[in-house]
């Protein structure tokens, strides 16, 4: 049964007092009309709790937009929801259409920093996140007394001589919950073996995020990416305002399974009464990158699970003989997992 309103509903009892369920929960596929947004499909899902999120269908099926009871989850940049048609691959230009969002999908065969691999150049944290989804579908339906809202399609990341990876995705939710569950299938579908990089990017932002948050994780290990993190290591778990002139700051962080083989992360920010926990699956995904940037406009916290040790790209990872492969017909799974929640808060006074 759907819990909502403080009651315990069934089908029968919930159909009778609306005229459409999209009353209350569904699903909208839309189109972006304006800027560099235009032309980009959005699906707008809504869950009957306050959970409200964008899924960019010409964009590998990520999130962007993320609110819960009207306040943003994610972080989102000054470049928008830009269509694919302006990706930018060389160098750094990933950034110029980097929406941030609740998640940016990097990989499928690199991600980090511009660099080089075996004469193959790449740009920063590869190509995934700038290519349109085939065979988009999306449905509510009842199953029982449950009611569940479902997206899925494929993203194929491929070229002539090259690689040749398919990454079906579905993404789902329930009426009266506050979740949201994403299954990655990745295959090679070529005929030699494959380098194989990703990164789920969560990019949290305000008012999750604030100098109140509190950040849940006790790692195995924790290390920092180079000079400039190292500075706040003592201090990853805290947060400041917004700094004028903040220098980034990652980590790396091994973090523990629980009994169901899951890894998780608890972000809980009393002031502004809200909470979030996200869990993956941590023999999947055994590394968790942590992006610390509390620059003004740029105030935002990555939570970034991934399969590879090193955020330092391709050619590192090939380097230091940690670059994951996919064998051709191989298949690798990746579930992940958001929960949000309502917290008892109490009233602050912005500066």
């Amino acid at each position: 049964m759907a819990h909502l309103f403080g009651k315990q509903w069934t089908r029968d009892a919930l159909i009778r007092r609306v005229g459409s369920l999209d009353q209350i929960a569904g699903i909208r596929l839309m189109e972006n009309g304006d800027g560099t947004e235009r032309g980009g499909r959005v699906l707008h899902v809504w869950t009957g709790t306050g959970l409200y999120f964008h899924v960019l269908a010409d964009r590998g099926l990520d999130i962007s937009t993320c609110r819960f009871n009207g306040r943003a989850l994610g972080w989102l940049s000054s470049t928008g929801e830009a269509h694919p048609a302006y990706f930018e691959p060389e160098g750094l230009r990933w950034l110029r259409t980097f929406t941030g969002g609740l998640l940016a999908t990097c990989g499928l065969d690199h991600f980090g920093p511009p660099n080089v691999d075996q004469g193959e150049e790449f740009g920063q944290h590869g190509r995934y996140g700038q290519i349109p989804a085939k065979a988009v579908s999306y449905s509510t339906a009842w199953n029982g007394d449950e009611y569940e809202l479902s997206i899925s399609g494929e993203v194929r990341q491929t070229r002539v001589f090259g690689e040749n990876i398919l990454l079906r995705r579905r993404i789902w939710t329930r009426l009266g919950t506050s979740q949201i569950h994403i299954e990655d299938q990745v295959t090679n579908e070529g005929f030699s073996p494959q380098p194989h990089m990703i990164l789920y990017h969560f990019n949290l932002g305000f008012p999750l995020l604030s100098e109140s948050l509190r950040l849940g994780l006790e790692p195995k290990e924790t290390l920092a990416r180079d000079a400039e993190a190292e500075k706040g290591i003592r201090e990853w778990r805290n947060f400041t305002p917004p700094q004028h002139g903040y220098n980034e700051q990652v980590f790396r962080h091994i973090p523990p399974a629980n009994a169901e083989g899951m890894a998780e992360v608890k972000l809980e920010n009393p002031d502004y009464g809200v909470a979030l926990t996200l869990k993956f699956d941590a023999a999947a995904l055994p590394y968790l990158y942590q992006w610390k940037m509390m620059g003004e406009g740029l105030y935002v916290l990555g939570v970034e699970p991934s399969n590879t040790s090193t955020l330092m790209g391709r050619a590192s990872a090939r380097a230091q003989g940690v670059l994951p492969h996919l064998e051709p017909g191989e298949t690798k799974v990746y579930r992940l997992s958001l929960d949000v929640a309502e917290l008892a808060a109490h009233d602050n006074t912005a500066e």
